[in-house]
């Protein structure tokens, strides 16, 4: 397709010039001018385009093209120019194929009398492979151009008229010119997309056609050739489109100027594709081979091919996207032993980790032994990075590389730690393999494999695998492997256990650490013997963190801890926990812990911890990544953190988001179900409540859990039938949940029983609400002690007895201080205060600098401003005694006061409140 007489517009303002040329050159006026240009910018056409200009205008044209294959023949490109000069002599001819010395200049005197009669155009394509001689000739030529009507018309890869012929030299006013042709614009791509297009594209279309082919002409323009033949417009929904063809055309240039390069080229191209960015330019051409060091013109041919350019002291490849047709070109198994031979060399080189690894994933096994270490170090770096991809890759390559039976295990462990992240199903198929691998790994890695599959939550495929391992297990192995599977349970309400292989018996209180957690499992399930089960549970945690310790029976013990009111330890427990997980990159594991910890914090009321762990455990496995039968439990945690945090249309949308299609066969389904029920009777939806309250009570007793601290959902169906009217169904569950409350023994149960038969009861109403203050005030639940002291003090004011509500709300004052202002329960306190008549506790503001305390500080005054002493404060808010004492000096010295004393009074006055509520 010819456009304005040139192959593609867009290059007008070189078109004039050479017409200029072309029309001084036919008055009998020399001139020299070069076009230079990467492949692809148009050299040749308008090289091409001139010469036909000239002959149409009556002028001699001469014509030749070097070569690299040629550029090393003797006068080629000469003898290419002078064999279509009327006139030349066939001495002449011979002499310019002569081998020996040259006694002149072959045919140069022949040319310059011919232009006399008739003005001479000479055009060279390639000056950069011109052989030694035909330089020479032309350096001559150049020389005796003035007065003379001859011009030199040439092209070349980055090549300047200053130096290749001698142009710098001229004695005369000859006018020499370089025509450097650079990539198009977006406004050059818009004159060719109208031109070849027939009508102009999109601004978006522009846009996109010019930064996929890199502004190159002849590329854009094949591009838009077939294109354009292909009946489409140029309109932003057609980009797709245009990107696939300009891709495949460059693909194809690639590979054209790959087949014009030496072995040796072609062997340092494809080392910068792999690593020249990595390597100096001598282990780079080390890499290329023996000969890359000392091929002459190597750079040369580089840069003139379009794949390289020189920098500096360097190689560099033209553009990004080259690289990846350049591999393209080469075999597997050659990419393969090009990546290896790299990482060795990039690891001598001590290049960084992470672009070692790169290397590494894409070659064969080395066997080396810094292999697996670099692997390993670059993803655990992946991981602190959020690349859990890159992270699966790299420790799947190492499992690539000569292992022993021990490395290879453990190598997999780490791997199936991480494939949760984007392989879960992946993961249980490999910790299934290694558990029954029988003597191709050792007992831990088989025991350590079952215990983080389990943890997960692939109980399935992997109770089997653990059930089929146990009769040829020995010894602490065993042990182990029978107490995970007692740690688990079936996931269906079938007889699946009945086609495995016995599984040993729990012994009544056993030494192991995961039959410990089991058999202590088994009792805080049925609610019965809390000192055996706080015993067994402790001794789950026999095994040092650090030291390969089991996660299941850690994380099973931590919970039974919680559900025997030993919330101290529990957390305490779960924090190492947690740090051990990090550690080891378990992030399924990490995230329940995390979970759990957010109930513990709830049955504390510390709402702000709650959100902070849930939010954590989201991040340490993304909600979607999390097993069927866990990801219930989550979602349970998070609709109740958000309603006791006041945002209801949260908690509606989380219960009526769907669950998993395999989250109904796992046991903690009972806890979203318990968590639906709750937003129902939040909503007064009381027979919806009932009988989601009641599936979940039927759920956990099909499975053996009749003990109310896992879930107390017999007074929250109690409620929901009292609200509904049947207070005999009401008075049956919550006598029911006490009785079940006094055989399990924990304080905190017992009190949270009492306060929902309280709320059920009518002429004892506020005797059973003073037992649940009374059995709830000692221990750590004290979300449901708080509770307890709203629905007592609420009692007493409809009963006409504020002087009994007043110190019930001072205290719940000192416990909302702990607590966000914004919270649920905050908000009920302040509804109290005001129908006692006093300010309502939203915080402190008379004093002048009230205002310029932090958040941490005013909790911390306010609290030593009610009469409690910097141990208890720092129980209650969680921190150190020193952290107490420094909070307190900046309150005062913002203040302006003295001590505590002035701080009382100030919290007394400010507050309203009459007495010493310390």
């Amino acid at each position: 397709m010819q456009l304005n007489g040139l192959p593609f517009p867009g290059r007008e303002r070189e078109q004039a010039v050479l017409t200029s040329f072309i029309t001084e050159l036919a008055a009998g006026r020399p001139a020299v001018v070069t076009v230079s240009g990467g492949p692809g910018s148009g050299r040749g056409p308008l090289l091409r385009w001139t010469a036909r200009l000239a002959e149409e205008r009556g002028l001699r044209t001469l014509t030749a093209r070097a070569t690299p294959g040629e550029s090393e023949l003797r006068y080629g490109v000469v003898e290419q120019l002078l064999t279509t000069l009327d006139g030349i002599s066939d001495r002449t001819l011979a002499a310019l194929a002569e081998p020996g010395r040259d006694s002149g200049l072959p045919g140069l005197a022949e040319l310059l009398r011919s232009a006399h009669h008739r003005p001479t155009l000479l055009v060279v394509e390639g000056v950069e492979w011109l052989d030694p001689a035909s330089r020479r000739w032309f350096d001559a030529l150049v020389r005796r151009l003035p007065g003379k009507p001859l011009a030199l018309l040439s092209s070349g890869s980055g090549v300047s008229h200053h130096g290749w012929c001698g142009a710098s030299a001229l004695p005369g006013p000859v006018p020499t010119r370089q025509l450097a042709l650079s990539a198009f614009t977006v406004r050059e791509v818009a004159t060719l997309i109208a031109a070849v297009c027939g009508r102009p594209g999109e601004e978006a279309f522009t846009g996109a056609a010019c930064e996929i082919g890199a502004g190159n002409p002849m590329v854009l323009h094949e591009a838009l050739g077939q294109f354009t033949a292909s009946g489409l417009e140029p309109v932003a929904g057609r980009i797709p489109e245009l990107r696939a063809l300009i891709e495949a055309i460059r693909g194809e240039y690639v590979v054209r100027a790959l087949s014009g390069l030496s072995d040796t080229a072609v062997a340092v191209v494809r080392a910068l594709a792999v690593c020249g960015e990595l390597l100096q330019l001598p282990l780079l051409y080390a890499l290329a081979g023996p000969h890359a060091a000392s091929e002459p013109g190597l750079g040369a041919a580089l840069e003139a091919s379009g794949l390289a350019t020189t920098s500096g002291t360097g190689l560099r490849l033209c553009c990004p996207e080259v690289r990846n047709w350049i591999l393209e070109d080469m075999s597997g198994d050659e990419r393969a032993e090009l990546h290896a031979r790299a990482a060795e060399l990039a690891h001598r080189a001590a290049v960084p980790d992470e672009d070692v690894a790169r290397l590494l994933l894409a070659a064969r096994p080395l066997g080396e032994p810094w292999v697996v270490p670099v692997l390993r170090r670059t993803a655990t770096a992946a991981l602190r990075a959020a690349r859990p991809g890159h992270a699966i890759a790299c420790l799947s390559r190492a499992l690539q590389e000569p292992l022993d039976l021990d490395g290879r295990a453990q190598l997999g462990l780490e791997l199936a730690a991480i494939e949760v992240l984007g392989a879960p199903e992946a993961s249980d198929r490999r910790l299934t393999e290694i558990i029954r691998s029988g003597t191709g790994a050792s007992a831990r890695d088989r025991v350590r494999a079952a215990d983080l599959g389990l943890t997960r939550g692939g109980v399935e495929t992997l109770r089997s695998a653990v059930a089929s391992a146990l009769p040829t297990a020995r010894d602490g192995e065993r042990e182990a492997l029978a107490g995970l599977f007692r740690l688990t349970e079936p996931c269906r309400d079938d007889d699946a256990d009945l086609l495995l292989p016995e599984i040993p018996a729990l012994p009544a209180r056993p030494t192991d650490p995961a039959q410990a957690a089991a058999r202590a499992r088994q009792l805080a399930f049925l609610g019965e013997d809390l000192p055996t089960a706080r015993e067994l549970a402790r001794r789950a945690f026999t095994d040092e963190p650090g030291t390969d310790a089991l996660i299941l029976p850690r994380l099973t013990a931590g919970r039974i801890l919680l559900l025997t009111d030993d919330l101290d330890e529990a957390e305490a427990r779960l924090d190492a926990l947690h740090l051990d997980l990090r550690r080891r990159h378990a992030r399924a594991a990490a995230g329940l812990v995390l979970a759990i910890r957010g109930e513990l914090n709830l049955r504390r009321g510390r709402l702000d911890a709650a959100e902070r762990d849930t939010a954590a455990a989201g991040r340490a496995l993304p909600h979607a990544h999390w097993h069927p039968y866990h990801a219930p439990y989550l979602t349970a945690l998070r609709i109740t953190v958000a309603l006791d945090g006041g945002h209801a249309d949260q908690a509606r949308e989380l219960a009526a988001a769907p669950a998993p299609a395999e989250a109904p066969d796992g046991a903690s389904f009972a806890h979203l179900l318990f968590a639906r029920a709750t937003v129902a009777f939040r909503d007064g939806r009381h027979a919806e409540a009932v009988e989601l309250f009641l599936g979940c009570g039927r759920r956990l007793l099909r499975r053996g859990r009749a003990n109310p601290a896992l879930i107390p959902w017999r007074s929250m169906a109690a409620a929901a039938c009292h609200a509904l009217g049947d207070h005999e169904e009401a008075q049956r569950l919550s006598q029911e949940e006490i009785t079940l409350a006094r055989r399990w023994g924990a304080s905190s149960t017992l009190g949270l029983a009492q306060l929902g038969a309280g709320r059920v009861a009518h002429e004892t109403r506020d005797r059973r609400l003073r037992e649940a203050v009374q059995t709830l005030r000692p221990t750590p639940a004290r979300l449901a002690y708080a509770n307890a002291l709203i629905d007592l003090a609420t009692t007493e004011l409809d009963a006409g007895n504020p002087q009994a509500a007043a110190p019930l709300v001072a205290e719940l004052f000192t416990f909302t201080t702990t607590h966000r202002p914004s919270s649920r329960l905050t908000a009920r306190v302040r509804a109290l205060a005001e129908r006692l008549g006093q300010p309502a506790a939203s915080g402190l503001g008379p004093h002048p600098a009230w205002a310029t305390l932090t958040e941490p500080e005013r909790r911390t005054a306010t609290l030593a401003g009610l009469g409690h002493g910097n141990r208890e404060i720092a129980e209650m808010l969680s921190v150190t005694r020193r952290t107490v004492e420094l909070r307190l000096s900046g309150a005062y010295r913002k203040l302006r006061i003295a001590g505590r004393a002035e701080l009382h009074a100030l919290v007394r006055a400010t507050e309203g409140y009459g007495t010493d509520v310390a």
